[in-house]
This record gives structure tokens, C-alpha cells and sequence, in this order.
């Protein structure tokens, strides 16, 4: 491990700056962490749509890999929106061959305005292509659902999503479960070979969780890149994004950002800026 953690975010820029790549790198940083990017896709959004995407050539999500993994140390990697069969498959081969790890993947499908961020015929890929090299993949409830081919509403379903997803070869699966049915709390359900791990919450009532999942699945990439088990990475970065809901900003009018700094009130960076 080199001295200072380093982690790779894999994904989509938001211009609305709470989600995809700006959620990423801000949540590695806030986790101790040494963030880089490849960029799949551009998008203009807010907080109410996303307006907009510009999807980046695979060759091109390629040679950034490559550049980064030429030269930097990746202590882990986590992947986004990746939109099409095409990126997906470029993101699988650069991952593969340069021996990176761990991965963790977000199957980024919709946006919290309910916008397409990947492609209906780019599932089946990640689960062919990239899956088997996760090792943790980080569905919400409907993801969950879509991967498994099943409905999921309960904490049990969950589970069933779950064990179906394991066995197309990630090495653990996280299900996110803050809207399932008959649970006060939000409660993430983590499987693999060994047994289960439930993590609950209080569920907390805000519009504000725009990038929730985008963040949440980065600070355990960086927990990972610490050197932190994979349990305890998942309770670590479970603290640290609830605090970041309940920090919220209350920005814009529709799903507004986390606060991924809520730990910093800006005082001392404001009083020593241009200093030295």
C-alpha cells in the first residue's frame, strides 16, 4: 500500500456537482484519500434533470485508464455510470489487464429525476463483463431488482436479489435498502459467501440525497484503499454518508446534494487562503 491511499473513480460528470465524478473525488478526499478520475460521460444537470449527456468515445475511457494506471498507484477503483455496452466492455479490459483492485461497482441506472444513465441493453454486459471482477457491487433496491430479475420490495427479497446476484461472480453484494418495505430504518443488507451483515440507520426525511449512492459506494472504495475489511469499510463509509444527508446544504429545488465536507465549516481555509 503506498503511503499516501489512492482510489480511481470510473464515471460520469455531473455539472450540478452532486453526484457521478464531483461526488466521487469529494468523498475520497473527505475519506483521507487521493482521488482520480476517467470521465465516461458528460452531463448537464441539476438538481430537478438531467438535460443532456455526451457520451466519451471507449478508446478514450481507455486511454485515460491507461494513463492513470501507467503511472499512478491505484489502491482501488470504483465504477459509475458507464451508459453503453461499448464503455462497459472497455472499462472491464483496462481493469482486467492492468490487474486492478479492489472494484467496487455502482450500477448506476437512473438518476434521482429518474433519467436513463445506462443503456437497456448495457446490463446484461456489466453482469457478463464486470461483475465478475467487483468486489462489491453496490445496487439500490430497483437496481437490485433489475440485475436479479426479481421484485424488490422487502428486506427478504432483498436477500433473494441478492444471493442471485452473488453467484454471477462478485466477490460481495450490498443492497441498498432505504425505501423497502415494512422497515423504519434504512437498512443495507451485505452478503457474501460467509453469511450476511445487516446496517441500520434512522431513516432521515430529506429531498436532499442527490449522489447518495454515488457517494456511499466511493467512500467504500476508499476505506478499502486504507486497508480497511470489507465490513468494516461498508460501517465506516455507512457514518460518514449519514451524516453527509443530514448535513445537507439545501441546494437548488429538486434533489438536492449531500454535504460531503460537513465535518469543515470553511473558517480556517477562509482565514489562511493566499497565506505562504
Amino acid at each position: 500500500m503506498p503511503s499516501t491511499p489512492t482510489a480511481l473513480t470510473i464515471a460520469g460528470s455531473d455539472s450540478g456537482g452532486g453526484a457521478g465524478i464531483q461526488a466521487d473525488l469529494k468523498a475520497f478526499e473527505a475519506s483521507g484519500v487521493f482521488g482520480m478520475s476517467v470521465v465516461t460521460a458528460l452531463t448537464a444537470q441539476n438538481t430537478h434533470e438531467v438535460a443532456a449527456v455526451h457520451a466519451v468515445p471507449p478508446a478514450f475511457v481507455t486511454a485515460q485508464i491507461d494513463a492513470v494506471a501507467s503511472d499512478l498507484p491505484v489502491g482501488a477503483v470504483k465504477t459509475g455510470m458507464l451508459m453503453s455496452p461499448e464503455v462497459v466492455e472497455a472499462v472491464a479490459e483496462a481493469v482486467a489487464r492492468w490487474g486492478l483492485a479492489p472494484v467496487v461497482v455502482d450500477p448506476v441506472m437512473v438518476s434521482k429525476s429518474g433519467d436513463a444513465l445506462l443503456e437497456p441493453d448495457a446490463v446484461a454486459t456489466v453482469v457478463r463483463r464486470l461483475l465478475p471482477l467487483a468486489d462489491l457491487v453496490t445496487p439500490n433496491a430497483h437496481e437490485a431488482a433489475r440485475i436479479a430479475g426479481i421484485e424488490v420490495r422487502t428486506l427478504d427479497d432483498a436477500r433473494r436479489a441478492a444471493d442471485r446476484i452473488l453467484a454471477m461472480g462478485p466477490r460481495a453484494v450490498l443492497v441498498k435498502g432505504g425505501h423497502l418495505d415494512g422497515e423504519a430504518d434504512a437498512v443495507d443488507l451485505l452478503v457474501t459467501a460467509a453469511g450476511e451483515t445487516l446496517f441500520r440507520e434512522e431513516r432521515i426525511d430529506t429531498p436532499n440525497t442527490h449522489g447518495t449512492g454515488c457517494t456511499y459506494a466511493s467512500a467504500i472504495a476508499a476505506q478499502l484503499a486504507r486497508g480497511h475489511a470489507l465490513e468494516e469499510a461498508v460501517r465506516r463509509a455507512r457514518r460518514y454518508l449519514q451524516q453527509a444527508i443530514r448535513h445537507a446544504p439545501d441546494l437548488g429545488s429538486g434533489h438536492g446534494p449531500t454535504s460531503h465536507f460537513w465535518f469543515l465549516d470553511g473558517s480556517e481555509a477562509v482565514g489562511t487562503a493566499g497565506e505562504g
